[in-house]
C-alpha cells in the first residue's frame, strides 16, 4: 500500500472523538483525529456547562476545549482538516477512508461524527435561514438584543436557549407542541421563575413570515386556533439527527440513522468502532460523549492487539 497506513482514524472532533483521541495516544500508536472542521464540534458553542464533574462553578464548551486540547498537545497530536464521504473495505482488509480529494487507510476507524440540528419543517424555515431563523442561541443570541424572540422546542437544549436568550432579547416565547416539558425539572423551574419568557404549550409553529427579515411566526393550538406571534429571531430546538449516512451499509443503524454499537462500542464490522452523539446511546450528554470515546480508544487497541 502506497499511502500510509494509520493504525487508528478517528472521524470526528467533538468530545467524543477527542477523548478518544487521547486516549488512543497514551498507546503510543499511530493515530489521526480528523473533522471537516476545526477540533471542538458542537462543545465550542456550548454557553454554560453545569453537569460536567469536577467543576464547582459552570464553565463554557471552549473552555473545557481548550482544556482537552492542551492535555492533547502533551502527546504527538496529529490533526487533519478532512470530510469523510465515503468508508469501505480495501482488498488487503484495511479501511478506506475516502474525501474528496484524496484518501486515508487504517487498521481501525472510530465513528464520532455526533449529529445536526433537525429541521422543523415549517413554512419559510429555509427562506429565513441566516434572516432570523437559527439554530444556536450561543452563536446568534447577541443579534437580538432587546427584541423578541421565539424557541421552538421543550428538551434540555430548548430551555437552555431560551435562558440563555434572556440575557439579550426583550421576551422569548417557548413554543412545545406537548402539554408538558421533557427537560430537566431545574431548567424548568428556571424558565418558569424568568420573567422575560412566555409559554406556548400545545401548539405548532406551521409558518415562519417575513419580508426580508423574520417578522413572525404563524401557531396553532390544539384547538386549531391560528395566532401571529410577532418576533425578530426563530431558534429552533426540536432534536438532531446522526450525521452517518456517508457509512451507507458498512454498519447496522436504527430507524433514526443511529449506529448500532455494543457497550465496548463495537459496530458489526470488525475494526470499526462508534462513539458519542451518533450512536444508539440512552443519553446523549458531553459527559457520555467523552465515555464512549475512552471506551471505544480501548477497544480499538485491544482489537489491535489481538490481530
Amino acid at each position: 500500500m502506497k499511502n500510509k497506513l494509520y493504525d487508528l482514524v478517528i472521524v470526528g472532533a467533538g468530545p467524543a472523538g477527542l477523548t478518544a483521541c487521547l486516549y488512543a495516544l497514551r498507546f503510543r500508536g499511530d493515530v489521526l483525529l480528523v473533522d471537516k472542521l476545526a477540533p471542538g464540534g458542537y462543545l465550542g458553542v456550548i454557553g454554560k456547562l453545569e453537569n460536567y464533574p469536577g467543576f464547582a462553578e459552570p464553565i463554557t464548551g471552549q473552555e473545557l476545549l481548550d482544556r482537552i486540547m492542551g492535555q492533547l498537545k502533551q502527546y504527538d497530536f496529529n490533526f487533519q482538516a478532512f470530510e469523510t464521504e465515503d468508508v469501505r473495505k480495501t482488498a488487503d482488509n484495511y479501511w478506506q477512508l475516502k474525501g474528496r480529494d484524496e484518501s486515508l487507510f487504517a487498521k481501525t476507524v472510530i465513528i464520532a461524527t455526533g449529529s445536526s440540528h433537525k429541521q422543523l419543517g415549517a413554512r419559510g424555515e429555509e427562506e429565513f435561514k441566516g434572516k432570523g431563523v437559527s439554530y444556536c442561541a450561543t452563536c446568534d443570541g447577541p443579534l437580538y438584543n432587546k427584541q423578541d424572540v421565539v424557541v421552538i422546542g421543550g428538551g434540555n437544549t430548548a430551555l437552555e436557549e431560551a435562558l440563555l436568550l434572556t440575557q439579550f432579547a426583550a421576551t422569548v416565547t417557548i413554543i412545545h407542541r406537548r402539554d408538558q416539558f421533557r427537560a430537566d425539572q431545574i431548567l424548568q423551574e428556571r424558565v418558569a421563575g424568568n420573567k422575560k419568557i412566555k409559554i406556548l404549550m400545545d401548539s405548532v409553529c406551521t409558518e415562519i413570515v417575513g419580508e426580508l427579515q423574520v417578522a413572525a411566526v404563524k401557531v396553532k393550538d390544539k384547538s386549531g386556533t391560528v395566532k401571529d406571534i410577532l418576533c425578530r429571531g426563530v431558534f429552533i430546538s426540536v432534536g438532531m439527527s446522526p450525521q452517518t449516512r456517508f457509512l451507507k451499509d458498512i454498519v447496522d443503524t436504527d430507524s433514526e440513522g443511529y449506529i448500532v454499537a455494543d457497550e465496548h462500542m463495537r459496530t458489526k464490522a470488525a475494526g470499526v468502532f462508534a462513539a458519542g452523539d451518533c450512536r444508539n446511546g440512552a443519553l446523549r450528554q458531553v459527559i457520555t460523549a467523552c465515555a464512549d470515546g475512552a471506551v471505544a480508544a480501548n477497544s480499538a487497541w485491544a482489537y489491535l492487539a489481538g490481530k
